[in-house]
């Protein structure tokens, strides 16, 4: 019997709870906005979860339990997607078992991303499935049906958010629980999981028939539809910019994509036919209006100012006009700041005094590049601060070379810091190089996320911790050093300049938890304390 309960649930939300329903045996990912509540709330609902190092390291996890013939779930940001493509590639040549369903949760305006990718076109490079929902509810109904097209055509599947559809709370009205009904275990499949290129070469071609199944099967898939409307104006659109289309033109008849790769070409063909003019609404790349106009269909594009940044109603209204007139600028906000006590401050302060080459790296941190600092001079990447320092340093002039500094948040460097200290240890700059771990005991920018190096999983449970200085030193960085910056702003300046001084490498980290998450640090640590006293005292002997 179909439910009738009414949930109000933004669609990071809706997609924990179908995967909840779904049976997820494991989700995996790496915080990154707007993703990161799905897997907290998924936890919180009692769905198995865990952060991983990076994006990477989760869908290989997440290809292990698919392998076991568990469904799974990766959440990321779209930028993540680009860490995890290696085995995102293969994967889809790779007959899974369990279904698997990729979150890429973009960014359209940059709201907090260093890039604006459409990863659209990750499905298309990469082979793959991609759904797209364009409210909560079918961020739910989506979520269920991507883990059984993954498990109808053993292919991985992305499922593609953007900011609007995560963050926005529309109702939902789940359905009964769909979990799969494979019990965990494993097969062998040389030939089907380990790609050789003996085994690629026809993997390849499979997954080009199994794309060609699965368009076939998405023109009558019931996951696109048509809102019927006046047939002088048709619009084709997918994800939030089907809201914006059908409220920007109430009276259009509006083809809104769910499945949006491979596309239902016939389906598209019958509606562009059927309409006096068609114009296709899409927020990001002209991709959607490219692979239609190849195929020689009579549609229209927006122009090209429309391409950045995300869409809205009154932006789609002037696309539908042809408006190309310069748009009302966009009010100004108050420009984000390094918090009030962060220990960051005084590291940022140092670094300006000693008119350091900042290579910077992705992270609250990052804010360092802003008044009244203004002490970073590079930022790519996750983990690129280091690389980035060391290629300066290899081609300054020694006393340019001497200013540069990495730097690089304690999340970020296990997330893929640890390859840059390598290739510091291997390739050392005859000036040395100097690396600044800014330690504040969490992912401080998504919103206070575990890492390995807090000690603490992703329910803030205790769990194994990652010993910075043993690994540093372990790698062959034989000059390493903690200061709280704040306890001693003197000594953390004292040690910075002393270690830009030397031809040696070094590592130095400051360490003080991050302000906002210090009180539930505490308490976390005070539980744990108590936890083992009552263990201990239980265990003792009664005289």
């Amino acid at each position: 019997m179909a439910s009738t309960e009414r949930l109000l649930l933004s669609g990071n939300e809706a997609v924990a709870l179908a995967s909840l329903h779904a049976g997820v045996r494991l989700g995996t990912g790496y915080p990154g906005t707007p993703s990161t509540e799905i897997l907290e709330a998924f936890s919180l609902i009692g769905g198995p979860a865990q952060w991983s190092p990076n994006e990477k390291v989760a869908l290989e996890v997440a290809l292990g339990v698919s392998f076991a013939g568990g469904r799974t779930l990766v959440t990321m940001k779209h930028v993540g997607v680009n860490v995890a493509a290696d085995p995102l590639f293969t994967a889809a040549y790779i007959d899974l078992t369990g279904g698997l369903v990729l979150i890429s949760a973009d960014d359209p305006g940059m709201a907090s991303s260093q890039n604006e990718q459409d990863n659209r076109h990750y499905a298309r490079a990469a082979i793959v499935p991609m759904l797209e929902p364009s409210d909560s509810q079918e961020a739910y109904d989506f979520t269920l049906a991507a883990f059984e097209l993954s498990e109808r055509w053993r292919v991985p599947v992305i499922l593609r958010m953007t900011t609007r559809i995560c963050h926005a709370k529309t109702e939902v009205i789940p359905g009964e629980p769909r979990p799969s009904t494979m019990a965990p275990h494993f097969e062998r499949d040389i030939p089907g999981r380990v790609m050789i290129p003996a085994y690629a070469r026809p993997a390849h071609h499979k997954v080009r028939a199994k794309m060609e199944e699965i368009a076939r099967w998405n023109e009558e898939s019931g996951l696109n539809r048509i809102y019927p409307g006046d047939k002088s104006l048709g619009i084709i659109a997918s994800g939030i910019s089907v809201m914006h289309a059908r409220e920007a033109a109430p009276d259009a008849t509006v083809l809104a994509l769910g499945l949006t790769w491979p596309l239902p070409m016939q389906m598209i063909t019958d509606f562009v036919n059927s309409v006096d003019r068609c114009i296709v609404i899409e927020e990001g790349d002209h991709l959607l209006y490219e692979a239609l106009t190849v195929a020689g269909l009579k549609v229209e594009g927006k122009p090209e100012m429309y391409r950045f940044s995300e869409l809205n109603v009154t932006r789609v209204r002037r696309i539908i006009a042809g408006d190309v007139s310069p748009e009302a600028p966009r009010p100004r906000g108050k420009p984000p700041e390094l918090c009030q006590g962060c220990s960051h401050r005084e590291v940022f302060e140092a670094l300006s005094r000693l008119d350091c080459i900042v290579a910077g790296d992705i992270g609250c941190y990052t804010l360092g590049v802003l008044p009244p600092f203004e002490a970073m001079d590079t930022c790519v990447c996750m983990g690129a601060a280091i690389g980035v320092g060391l290629g300066l340093r290899h081609v300054l002039p020694e006393a340019e070379a001497r200013r540069v500094v990495s730097v690089i948040g304690d999340s970020t460097f296990v997330h893929s810091g640890l390859t840059g200290i390598a290739e510091m240890v291997y390739n050392p700059p005859p000036t040395g190089h100097v690396v600044l771990i800014v330690d504040n005991s969490t992912t401080a920018m998504t919103g206070r996320q575990e890492h390995p190096g807090t000690g603490r999983s992703l329910n803030h449970e205790p769990t194994n911790k990652m010993d910075f200085v043993a690994v540093c030193k372990a790698m062959g960085v034989k000059n390493v050093e903690v200061v709280d910056p704040q306890k001693d702003e003197a000594k953390f300046e004292e040690i910075l300049k002393d270690m830009m001084a030397r031809d040696e490498l070094s590592v130095l980290i400051a360490e003080r938890p991050c302000i906002l998450a210090a009180p539930l640090i505490r308490k976390l640590e005070k539980a744990e304390a108590e936890k083992h006293c009552a263990a201990g005292c239980a265990a003792a002997p009664v005289e």
